[in-house]
């Protein structure tokens, strides 16, 4: 099987020789084997004739695009066509290109021609986006239930802190008042220390005036 590649080397449409140089740069890059078809060479009519003949999908630009008949380039695998340069460009975009281009076989998970191209008819790769984007915002429409949850956990914290803070403020006022009764006690304790000091002085001073009183009769005598 032979791919090949059919281009127009004397087309008139800018855009036409970017797609056709930008296709033969890509198949270069990947090492993909390919003969060129230039429609525009004498003898070449009844390649042209296939080429328009079986490519299904106009390869239209920007300044033409609505052609008469399908601009190159198109591709085809042997006489089976592929598809033009928007088909290409998209398979390479979701590295396909070898099933496009019918060198692999596509299995189960690849994307196959008729999906790209109805990916590109029906815009099936935005729809695709705006899933995933969907997808994604999801969890944070969950995020009120753990905001909920969060602000219960710290309602619940914060009640404890204010137990632990009650049990605290008892604990300190008994501490006080405790403090406050041994402060009495000992104070009740040195005035009676006092008072004992002041008696037994009083006693003292009372024998001393005895003892000079008889001594002061004795003299007498």
């Amino acid at each position: 099987m032979v791919l090949k590649v059919y281009v127009s080397g004397m087309s008139g449409n800018k855009e036409v020789k970017k797609r056709q140089q930008r296709v033969l740069m890509i198949l270069d890059s990947k090492n993909i084997k390919y003969d060129t078809v230039d429609i525009t060479e004498p003898g070449k009519e009844s390649e042209k004739e296939l080429m328009q003949n079986k490519s299904t999908s106009s390869g239209g630009t920007v300044s033409d695009p609505e052609p008469r008949h399908p601009l190159p380039p198109q591709l085809f695998n042997d006489d089976e066509y592929c598809g033009d340069y928007d088909a290409f460009d998209m398979a390479n975009e979701i590295d396909t290109l070898e099933v496009f281009l019918k060198l692999a076989t596509a299995d189960t998970t690849a994307v196959s021609t008729a999906q790209i191209e109805l990916k590109q008819e029906n815009g099936e790769a935005k729809k695709e986006e705006a899933e995933a984007e969907a997808e994604e915002k999801k969890p944070d429409e969950e995020k009120p239930e753990g905001g909920e949850g969060d602000a219960k956990d710290e309602a619940a914290e914060k009640a404890e802190n204010e137990d632990g803070d009650g049990e605290d403020k008892k604990k300190a006022e008994g501490e006080g008042e405790d403090a406050a009764e041994n402060a009495d006690e000992k104070q009740q304790k040195k005035q009676a220390t006092i008072t004992t000091a002041v008696k037994t002085s009083n006693s003292s001073d009372s024998q001393s005036d005895l003892f000079l009183e008889s001594e002061r009769a004795a003299a007498a005598q």
